[in-house]
């Protein structure tokens, strides 16, 4: 993929963030897709299902593996708008992920590249190409926004 593709395929990942947000929930979306075709998408659920483990990552890539009715995502990229946290990193090395790009950072539960880099741990069975920062302000201001939004009042 290209720079162009992947700024694409994060607006659909930006536009699934916001379904979040109109939900009340945390605005995070992620989307898979496979060569140049969009096989899942989706978004945070954590208040709605009342479940920590609602996360964009974990339902998008249940979606792509019912999709493609294969537990393996092999030669899959996972779009997502903020760094996947521990459990999400998981979740991707498991289901054999070959790319993931995201937006904005995460320095309090990134297990990518702030707080550990668990998709490159050598250790692992699997490793999975990164690449960081794509639509990174539009990322963190939805999420900026929605923060200040439930502070202020509005959320």
């Amino acid at each position: 993929m290209n720079y162009h593709h992947d700024v694409k395929f994060m607006e659909l990942a930006l536009g699934e963030a916001k379904k979040a947000k109109e939900e009340g929930e945390v605005p995070i979306g992620a989307i898979v897709v496979l060569g140049n075709r969009l096989i899942a998408s989706s978004f945070n659920t954590v208040e709605k299902d009342k479940s920590s483990i609602m996360h964009a990552e974990i339902k998008v890539i249940l979606e792509a593996q019912k999709k493609l009715n294969n537990w393996r995502l092999e030669g899959c990229s996972l779009y997502v708008t903020l760094e996947p946290c521990l459990m999400c990193c998981g979740a991707i090395v498991l289901s054999r992920i070959k790319r993931l790009v995201y937006g904005a950072k995460a320095p309090k539960a990134g297990a990518v590249n702030s707080l550990y880099n668990t998709l490159n741990d050598e250790r692992l069975n699997h490793n999975v190409e990164i690449v960081a920062g794509i639509m990174e302000l539009e990322s963190s201001l939805l999420l900026k926004d929605f923060f200040k939004e439930k502070r202020d009042g509005y959320g």
